[in-house]
């Protein structure tokens, strides 16, 4: 068995960098007694090329994490580094360029532009930061998450999962080192949430992109390479090729052991 160190390298062999790394973090919310631990002492590597999928109990730590992961929020203890660059070490407006231009993130409740059109959201990272995108990779994008004739609907003229295509596309046209979706299928109807579980996959697949992605869902889990699972703040448990099954019956021994821990 190869055991990979935290240089990257193993016996004679020299392995790629993860995406991501979380190293002891720890994420404290609210002082004293009403202090809540969300995140205690995780220590994870994403890698690259892979979609990764994020599981455990409701408030077992999975948004937190992914939220400290991808830079919107700050650990208490740790770091957290995103292609070997450690965000702590970053000024508040380098932290902002690289969210931009290296991270991408897809919400649940899609945080598109109300007034922007479906084509003004996707390619608003550039618009925002006073360039222009790659004409040929954004077409590309565009035509893998399908929206070709939507462009110039404005959001409240597509539906859920048309939305969650734009926030998608939005995510991947400044081909970033790694994408965060978080509960990226929450609002969405199994139809429209596997398309853009496919796009997700695809973008793995396809395009070489790194994905983290958080679920409650085992049939998301499912598109992933490996689940990482979460319980109290904390990672307990990792499965890799995962099926819907196998999730389904590693989430209900969760359950058990919680009711039993009650």
């Amino acid at each position: 068995m190869t055991t990979t160190s935290t240089t990257g390298t193993t016996t004679g062999t020299l392995l790629a960098a993860p995406a991501a790394r979380a190293e002891h973090a720890t994420k404290i919310y609210g002082t004293g007694d009403a202090a809540v631990r969300a995140l205690d002492d995780v220590t994870l590597d994403i890698p690259r090329g892979r979609l990764t999928a994020v599981m455990g109990p409701s408030g077992s730590g999975k948004s937190t994490l992914l939220h400290c992961m991808a830079g919107l929020d700050v650990v208490t203890s740790g770091r957290v580094l995103v292609d070997e660059q450690d965000l702590a070490e970053l000024s508040d407006r380098e932290l902002t360029v690289l969210r931009r231009t290296r991270i991408g993130f897809v919400f649940q409740a899609f945080n598109l532009v109300p007034t922007m059109t479906a084509i003004e959201n996707v390619v608003l990272p550039f618009t925002l930061g006073g360039a222009r995108p790659d004409r040929a990779w954004l077409d590309t994008v565009v035509e893998t998450v399908g929206l070709r004739d939507r462009l110039h609907h404005r959001p409240s003229e597509l539906s859920g999962g048309q939305q969650q295509r734009v926030a998608v596309a939005r995510a991947l046209v400044t081909r970033p080192e790694i994408v965060f979706a978080d509960e990226p299928t929450g609002n969405l109807d199994s139809r429209a949430g596997a398309e853009v579980l496919g796009f997700l996959r695809r973008a793995v697949d396809d395009f070489d992109q790194t994905v983290v992605m958080v679920t409650h869902d085992a049939i998301a889990a499912s598109f992933a390479d490996a689940v990482v699972f979460l319980a109290d703040g904390r990672v307990v448990d990792r499965m890799d090729a995962p099926t819907t099954q196998r999730v389904f019956d590693r989430m209900r021994a969760f359950d058990r052991a919680h009711e039993l821990g009650a």
